[in-house]
C-alpha cells in the first residue's frame, strides 16, 4: 500500500503542477487584450423569391444601395421621391478583452421608398479587424444581415417601417493568435441587451453601434483530464482497501 500511495501521491503532485500552469495559462488567455482598428464592406446581396429585377450598388464599398428609387412616396404632393434603400457602415478604433462587448462600428440605415420586385432580401458585411500588437494582423470576418421591406400600404408609419436583422446563423468567424482558437461574434445593436434588428420609418434614418465580443475556444490540456482520472482511480482504491480493513 505505501508503494501505491506514492505512485499516486507522485501523480497527483504532477497533476497539481500541471493544472496550475493550465489555470496560469488560462488568465493569461482570459487577461489578452485586443485591440486596433474595424472597417467593413458589403458582399454581394441574395435576392429574394419576390424580387425579379433586383437593383443595388455598393459591392465591396462601405456604403450598399438596394431598389429602384423612381417611385413616388404617397402624400399631399405629386410625386416625392426619396431614394434607394441604403446601408452605410463606419469602423472604429476598439480596446476589449474576452467576453466583453465591444463597439466594432456604426451603421446607418436609410429607408428609401424603391419599386416592387426591386429590393435585396440579404446582404453580407465583410468585417475587417486590424489588430494592434500583440496579435498584429488583420483578420476577415463574414456576417450577414437580413433586409425586411414592407409594402408600405397601412395608414400607420410604425407598420411601413423597414428593419434590418443580425443573421445568427454565422460561419467565418474564427481566427488563431499563440496556439489558441478565438471566435469573433457580433452580439447585436446594444451592449446590455438582446437586440439583433433596428427599425427606419419610412423616408427616416436610424444610426446605431454594431457590438460584438470575442470569446476564446480553447480547452483543458490532456494532462488536466489525465490528472483527474488518476485522482479518481486513488480515492476509489484508497476507500476499498479501508473498507477491507474495517
Amino acid at each position: 500500500m505505501m508503494k501505491l500511495s506514492l505512485v499516486f501521491a507522485t501523480a497527483i503532485s504532477s497533476f497539481f503542477v500541471g493544472a496550475t500552469t493550465t489555470l496560469g495559462f488560462s488568465d493569461q488567455v482570459y487577461a489578452l487584450t485586443f485591440s486596433g482598428i474595424s472597417s467593413g464592406t458589403w458582399g454581394e446581396p441574395t435576392p429574394g423569391s419576390t424580387d425579379t429585377n433586383p437593383i443595388y450598388t455598393g459591392v465591396g464599398s462601405n456604403t450598399f444601395t438596394w431598389g429602384d428609387p423612381n417611385v413616388c412616396l404617397p402624400g399631399p404632393s405629386e410625386c416625392t421621391i426619396t431614394g434607394s434603400n441604403q446601408l452605410n457602415f463606419n469602423g472604429n478604433s476598439f480596446s476589449t478583452e474576452i467576453n466583453y462587448a465591444f463597439k466594432v462600428g456604426d451603421l446607418t440605415y436609410f429607408n428609401g421608398t424603391v419599386g416592387e420586385g426591386t429590393s435585396v432580401e440579404s446582404v453580407p458585411l465583410n468585417l475587417n479587424l486590424s489588430f494592434s500588437p500583440p496579435v498584429g494582423a488583420s483578420q476577415f470576418f463574414g456576417f450577414n444581415l437580413r433586409l425586411v421591406n414592407t409594402p408600405n400600404n397601412a395608414t400607420d408609419p410604425e407598420e411601413n417601417a423597414d428593419f434590418v436583422f443580425i443573421d445568427t446563423n454565422l460561419s467565418n468567424r474564427s481566427f488563431s493568435f499563440d496556439g489558441n482558437e478565438y471566435t469573433l461574434e457580433l452580439t447585436g445593436f446594444n451592449p446590455d441587451v438582446d437586440q439583433i434588428n433596428i427599425k427606419a420609418l419610412e423616408a427616416a434614418t436610424t444610426t446605431t453601434a454594431i457590438y460584438a465580443k470575442i470569446k476564446t475556444k480553447t480547452i483543458p490540456e490532456p494532462a488536466t483530464v489525465v490528472g483527474l482520472s488518476l485522482v479518481g482511480i486513488y480515492l476509489i482504491s484508497r476507500k476499498k482497501l479501508l473498507e477491507k480493513k474495517s
